[in-house]
């Protein structure tokens, strides 16, 4: 039992030095460029993660991506040359934005089609509801009643 419970323990104490943070840290010559790139990773979708931007993705292709966006913001691109750069790199889905065109029209208004589609079953629903409820004369109410007095 005893080389067990070595072997245990090397197992936990070997495997906890594969738990590593990568922390990056970058030097922005003015304030403008760190804040330009903050807007940028917040504004950047990460494409492995895919809920989460750039800012908040630890993903080697989101690491790659920060280094990209910090490497053409020192070259002097514009925020705006960055994210054509990397629409034109990895499409639309990079963008937490999307500009509304043909190929995102589903993605943007899609919810407000369903949202409608829905509220327009419910009240067709509620409305047959209404009106198929049969209505009952005094003679069955009486009948119901003396029904349920027997009992």
């Amino acid at each position: 039992m005893r080389p067990f419970k070595i072997l245990l323990s090397l197992v936990f104490l070997l495997s906890a030095f594969s738990v590593q943070a990568k922390i990056e840290s970058k030097d922005f010559p003015n304030e403008q460029m760190e804040a330009d790139y903050t807007s940028l990773v917040a504004e950047l979708r990460c494409l492995v993660c895919q809920n989460q931007s750039l800012s908040d993705s630890n993903a080697e292709l989101a690491v790659d991506m920060r280094t990209k966006v910090f490497k053409m913001l020192s070259e002097g691109k514009s925020k705006a040359e960055i994210a054509d750069f990397m629409v034109a790199r990895y499409g639309d889905f990079v963008l937490y934005r999307p500009p509304v065109k043909s190929s995102t029209f589903l993605l943007w208004f899609g919810p407000l089609i369903f949202f409608v589609i829905a509220a327009f079953i419910v009240f067709s629903f509620m409305r047959r509801q209404s009106i198929e409820k049969p209505a009952i004369d005094e003679q069955e109410q009486k009948k119901a009643h003396s029904l349920l007095d027997d009992e």
